[in-house]
């Protein structure tokens, strides 16, 4: 069985600045992201958000079972970075940057834009347990702050540093590909997100990659590419 590369078996809060646990300060950005979170959804009414709606959104169907990937998208957040915590310390420090990056922006995008999407169904037309689900979702996490989707965001970041870990399985890194891809969609067919969010979450992805991984692992590659 492979070993932790971190022993926190000593950790303590007091030990938090010490080498081999500070990158655990990073998981502060969370904090900092659920502040702005709830001062955004509360301080910023909807009536003063610009709806997002695109062709796109008229075309797909509203769709319970996309519920599925949709809330394992937090689980799969929780397994990344727990995994990374305590095997790969560096890949931890990159996917929780990635994340502290779309955070951001998306959130000057909320203040500075403030968006609304108005395509939730008024009826389901089935009930049943996903609509069930669904319908907790939506009371928890208004149609307000949509665009760009940091569902979307924060699964390319972990897609991105899944499928550079050489150790992991090839099985595990198509599943989290397959995960990803359903997971962006998931977003538009329960009606959470404006396919327009999907869409302007690919270049906040692109510009964490850029920030995250554009010198230490694109740089070289393109560097060797053009030697060839």
């Amino acid at each position: 069985m492979r070993k932790p590369t971190v022993d926190y078996s000593g950790f303590r809060l007091s030990r938090l600045a010490e080498p081999r646990f500070r990158h655990l300060l990073l998981l502060l950005g969370w904090v900092g992201y659920f502040v702005l979170y709830a001062l955004t959804e509360n301080l910023i009414p909807a009536e003063k958000c610009t709806p997002v709606h695109i062709f796109l959104d008229d075309i797909i169907p509203f769709c319970e079972w996309f519920v599925i990937p949709y809330v394992f998208w937090y689980v799969l957040i929780v397994i990344s970075l727990g995994y990374f915590m305590f095997y790969d310390v560096d890949s931890f420090r990159r996917l929780q940057i990635f994340i502290m990056i779309t955070q951001a922006v998306a959130m000057v995008c909320y203040i500075l834009f403030p968006t609304r999407q108005d395509l939730r169904p008024e009826f389901f037309p089935r009930e049943n347990l996903l609509t069930a689900l669904v319908g907790v979702l939506y009371h928890f996490d208004t149609n307000t702050g949509v665009c760009p989707s940091l569902h979307v965001a924060y699964s390319l970041g972990i897609a991105s540093v899944w499928l550079k870990q050489k150790d992991a399985a090839w099985m595990w890194k198509a599943f989290v590909v397959v995960a990803v891809v359903l997971i962006c969609l998931s977003t538009a067919f329960i009606k959470q997100h404006s396919a327009a969010d999907i869409f302007a979450a690919l270049p906040l992805g692109l510009l964490a990659e850029a920030l995250v991984y554009g010198k230490s692992y694109w740089l070289p590659r393109l560097r060797r590419s053009a030697r060839k």
